[in-house]
């Protein structure tokens, strides 16, 4: 871990106050901290001797915000989960199963996997809104990429569900957790409850006297699509989120996760209780939960909330990309007519500065000013994306360039450079990632969904086997228990 970095010659997208782009910069950083910004020579000089990352000619842009992002279970199974059934089917008859089955060494691979992909596509924080069974080996598994992370257990209490509790039980797991990994940290801990109609009033409003007590934050899911509705309807005559004010658990500690289906009460209950809300278009396409047609999310931006942006779980936004997501929330604002429609400069302050905000740490990340944690992406512009260079803010959302970030860098740490994870080996954890993988699902009994028949190149010539496990899973003891740690 270095003490000191200059980022010397990109052209910074600052997210500052007044958006500025400063061209031809250097960039300081001390003791994880950007201490100043200037031209590279007057920054020689006043920190001697201290190591340099070349930027010329790049974008450098603050770390991107993923405020919705489930890190277990899907990263071993993504793209195996079938996209013509319903969201309750994914949930219930293959993500609850994979989750149930899950290992400790699963969860820290997992965890490990998503974390390395997020870095990779310039995401250096992620809000975990409830992994199940293994949060601290999650915590460790994440606190291994470098990245900065908020998570807990997920909790309800809803009876006969699998992974329910009683309330007080939830309750002593979540502050055991906030206690274990602290609040501050690079990796720390929030209050995380599954939401929906599955968590009872008294475990609601003990999470929320826990936050304020512990002095953390929450999160939990609420009205994702229509399920929720009906549900609290019969439960106490009002909508989802106007039941949570009654309870008093609506306040600017909360970020809701989704809240897609909203009336007008709901929205004035959001703004003027100051809870923010993160918003997953990608996943709620793929699960067709109607965001064209119900969202009051742009409504919630232009009166003054809080929003931010996230990806959700690997078989849901798919990709942990929050420009991609970017892109995509523009898009459909623009598409369906909003009034004041969302533009690319408004979407990259989402995944930024306004994604910071709304999470609570807009103090200490989301933009590249001095005195804030140096969480740095630094964006190789000699791809043809970037080919000839426009206008950055259109580049970074319409071009969605991801795939041409070529450094990272989290509390003044180079994590990712020339692509590259440098605090875990990749080939390794692909490699561990398929072996868990594989035995994931035999212990689960979940075949994974194929829409087309996968023939191998011997059975073209043969019709004795069939297709072989994994390469490396036959001799890995390790991964056949699904405890394999990766370095």
């Amino acid at each position: 871990m270095t003490n000191g970095l200059l980022i010397v010659g990109g052209d910074v997208v600052t997210m500052a106050p007044g958006r500025e782009v400063l061209t031809g910069a250097t960039i300081a950083v001390l003791d994880g901290r950007i201490a100043a910004l200037g031209t590279a020579e007057d920054l020689r000089q006043r920190f001697p001797g201290t190591p340099e990352l070349d930027a010329t000619g790049c974008v450098v842009t603050p770390g991107m915000i993923n405020a919705h992002q489930h890190t277990t279970a899907d990263p071993l199974t993504r793209s195996g989960i079938p996209d013509d059934i319903d969201s309750q089917q994914a949930i219930f008859d293959w993500a609850v199963p994979l989750h149930n089955s899950h290992t400790g060494g699963d969860d820290e691979i997992s965890a490990m996997l998503t974390a390395a992909e997020s870095l990779r596509r310039g995401v250096t924080t992620l809000i975990e809104p409830g992994t199940v069974a293994h949060p601290l080996r999650v915590a460790a598994g994440l606190r291994k990429t470098g990245i900065r992370a908020r998570l807990n257990g997920w909790g309800w209490d809803a009876e006969g569900l699998p992974f329910a509790a009683p309330a007080d039980e939830v309750l002593a797991r979540q502050e055991e957790i906030v206690r274990e990994l602290g609040t501050t940290g690079r990796v720390g801990a929030w209050i995380t409850l599954l939401g929906h109609d599955l968590v009872s009033d008294a475990l609601f409003q003990g999470a929320a006297e826990l936050a304020e007590r512990l002095d953390t934050r929450m999160t939990w899911h609420i009205s994702p699509g229509q399920n929720d509705i009906p549900g609290y309807a019969q439960r106490s005559g009002n909508r989802p989120v106007v039941h949570l004010r009654k309870l008093g658990v609506l306040g600017p500690r909360l970020l809701l996760g989704h809240a897609v289906w909203l009336d007008d009460d709901e929205v004035d209950a959001i703004l003027e209780t100051d809870t923010a809300v993160a918003s997953s278009p990608g996943a709620y396409l793929r699960l067709g939960q109607g965001f064209t047609r119900a969202a009051r999310h742009v409504e919630l931006i232009r009166r003054g909330g809080r929003v931010a942006l996230g990806c959700d779980s690997h078989n849901a936004g798919d990709v942990p990309d929050i420009l991609r997501a970017a892109m995509l929330f523009a898009g459909l604002s623009l598409d369906r007519g909003d009034a004041e429609p969302v533009h690319a400069h408004e979407a990259l302050a989402l995944a930024t500065i306004d994604g910071a905000r709304a999470i609570g740490l807009g103090d200490e990340i989301g933009s590249i000013e001095v005195g804030k944690a140096a969480d740095l992406v630094v964006f190789d512009t000699t791809d043809p994306v970037w080919t000839p260079r426009g206008d950055e803010a259109l580049q970074l959302v319409w071009g969605m360039p991801s795939h041409t970030v070529r450094d990272v860098v989290v509390d003044g740490d180079v994590v990712v450079r020339n692509g590259q994870t440098q605090l875990v080996d990749y080939d390794d954890l692909r490699a561990c990632a398929g072996e868990n993988s594989y035995h994931l699902l035999r212990r689960t009994g979940i075949t994974p969904f194929r829409r087309w028949p996968r023939i191998s190149a011997d059975e073209l010539t043969a019709t004795s086997g069939g297709p072989a496990a994994p390469e490396g899973t036959e001799h890995s003891a390790a991964g056949k228990t699904g405890e394999r740690a990766c370095p």
